[in-house]
């Protein structure tokens, strides 16, 4: 058997207090942070789209992204978290979204992807066990996955509702059917017309039928949840946003009352999900908000007007330069007044706001990309936005580029209406419709988001469909209209830092560098090379906001 010499024994004594030392002078030259994540795969959405291995965070913002070595040798942490392999993005971003609309929908049947009348008032028997309130409400009906894809009338909902109102909803927010119960308490007859809206009449009757502003002749008569039960359905639906990787979202048009519920439920730490709030166009919310600038805090951001040129074109309501195709006489309805929208861009001008407006139809386009152009001058950086951009004159095009006017787009809407979206607008329109490729061209980049309760939660549908422009099973083989497509890279940046950059706060969310909040999701796999076939099931594994993890 060996022996340890003595002479070894006093030479490793004399080593204790150097290890000791230098493990002192080590943890004393490394910089405390709260969080470490490492041997991960992180995309940080950077200008040169780098991937690192480690990210150290400290007070809820990115303090260094590197490797291993680098973050685990120049920082210590109480909570690290090892990633093994795998990724980690930016929190994800929907810059048109509809986050209270979402949450109160909760109260509602969900009519998503139903297939005739028949079914809907199935949905609506088995909801109406759990409802609450006196109203039977529904959100989510499109007829064009009827066999007969002719918009609804309310003779199912009268046989089986005779007695209590029911009021139904289409996918888009611009129709809705109600029962004959709900148009007696509106006091809505054959002789109602309705500025911007439409009450269908057929036989000397309504049909049930409104469309766009007519719809607030009977919404209008739905009591709200309570404060309650408002925010209890905010907070649930908050938690399916974190659910699907969502940490930031645009709300496109609220009243000064949500507002300032919003604001109130973040001071009182009772709300997590970061929101970019734009105004209704209403007189309460110019007199209050506009006055004062801007409203910016690390959750809440008011600093933009949302108005609407036109209604949806799956319920023929977008405004179009010539009749559809499908509908002779017919060219939709110009939704706001033109003094409306030309007295907010003249306000928003004047206080520092943001103007960002609906536009679908290609005469409503062409209307708000002049009326923005008296507005704005060339190469500005105020960043005034349509929302959607769907059919667009190839005339029209280069106005959004000369003044910088940013196509703000929902990549998803082009799967969603691919089926009927040519027999509307015919096979010459239909080459400036959903033209995302086109408007990168002319913009250089644009904000990707779903319009969520339009289309589904989850932001990875729109990623999807921006660089497939196939539905979930692929098809069409190749895309529809492959010519339009944006690659996976740009898909990603629109739905991270270039829907950061659409609300101006590029320079603290979107991607993840240095002085950024630390908001980012993880998933198992890399976006910019799984089969596309495997990403609408992909689960988000944690959601992140400001270095506390959500879900």
């Amino acid at each position: 058997m060996s022996s340890i010499k003595p002479s070894s024994i006093k030479i490793f004594h004399l080593l204790i207090p150097v290890l000791l030392f230098a493990t002192l002078i080590s943890c004393t030259t490394r910089q405390q942070a709260d969080l470490i994540l490492t041997h991960g795969n992180i995309y940080a959405v950077d200008d040169d789209f780098g991937v690192f291995e480690a990210m150290a965070v400290k007070d809820g913002k990115i303090l260094e992204t590197g490797s291993n070595e680098a973050i685990l040798g120049a920082y210590r942490a109480p909570q690290v978290v090892e990633l093994d392999g795998k990724f980690v993005y930016p929190g994800f971003i929907d810059p048109h979204s509809h986050f209270i609309g979402y949450s109160l929908n909760l109260l509602r049947a969900s009519l998503w992807m139903s297939e005739s009348m028949e079914e809907i008032v199935d949905r609506l028997q088995a909801h109406r066990e759990t409802m609450m309130g006196e109203w039977l409400q529904g959100r989510g009906w499109d007829q064009n996955l009827f066999e007969v894809k002719e918009m609804p009338d309310n003779h199912l909902l009268n046989e089986a509702f005779p007695d209590i109102p029911v009021y139904i909803v289409r996918v888009d927010g611009h129709a809705a059917v109600a029962n004959d119960k709900a148009l007696e308490m509106a006091g809505i007859t054959s002789d109602t017309r309705v500025e911007g809206g439409e009450v269908r009449i057929r036989d000397g009757k309504p049909t049930g039928l409104l469309i766009d502003r007519a719809m607030y002749l009977v919404s209008s008569l739905i009591p709200p949840p309570n404060l309650e039960e408002k925010i209890a359905l905010l907070q649930r639906g908050q938690q399916d946003m974190f659910a699907v990787g969502l940490t930031s979202v645009c709300d496109a048009g609220l009243p000064k009352e949500n507002i300032l519920l919003l604001d109130s439920l973040y001071k009182a730490g009772e709300l997590d999900i970061r929101v970019y709030a734009m105004l209704s166009p209403s007189e309460e919310n110019f007199e209050y908000f506009l006055p004062n600038g801007p409203y910016m805090t690390d959750h809440l951001t008011v600093r933009s007007v949302k108005l609407f040129a036109d209604g949806a074109l799956g319920s023929r309501g977008a405004l179009m330069k010539e009749p559809y195709s499908d509908d002779s006489g017919n060219f939709g309805i110009l939704v706001d007044d033109m003094e409306l929208m030309r007295r907010a861009c003249e306000l928003a001008l004047q206080h520092g706001f943001q103007v960002n407006t609906h536009a679908i139809g290609d005469k409503a386009n062409h209307i708000m990309l002049k009326m923005y152009a008296d507005f704005l001058e060339p190469g500005n950086d105020l960043r005034w936005r349509i929302e959607h951009a769907q059919v667009v004159d190839p005339a029209d095009f280069d106005l959004f580029g000369e003044f910088k006017i940013i196509p703000s787009i929902q990549t998803i809407h082009a799967v969603s209406d691919m089926g009927w979206a040519e027999e509307r607008v015919g096979p010459d329109r239909i080459r400036g419709a959903y033209a995302y490729r086109d408007l990168m061209n002319q913009f250089g980049w644009l904000p990707n988001g779903s319009d969520f309760p339009v289309e589904h939660i989850n932001p990875l549908y729109s990623y999807h469909a921006a660089f497939t422009r196939t539905d979930q099973h692929g098809n069409p083989q190749g895309g529809w209209y492959p010519e339009q497509l944006l690659t996976r890279e740009e898909a990603l940046k629109g739905m991270t830092i270039w829907a950061a950059k659409a609300n101006f706060e590029e320079e603290t969310r979107g991607s993840l560098e240095p002085g950024k909040f630390a908001d980012f999701v993880i998933l198992d796999a890399d976006l910019l090379t799984v089969d596309e076939n495997l990403i609408y099931n992909l689960p988000v594994l944690e959601t992140w906001i400001g270095g506390e993890r959500v879900y």
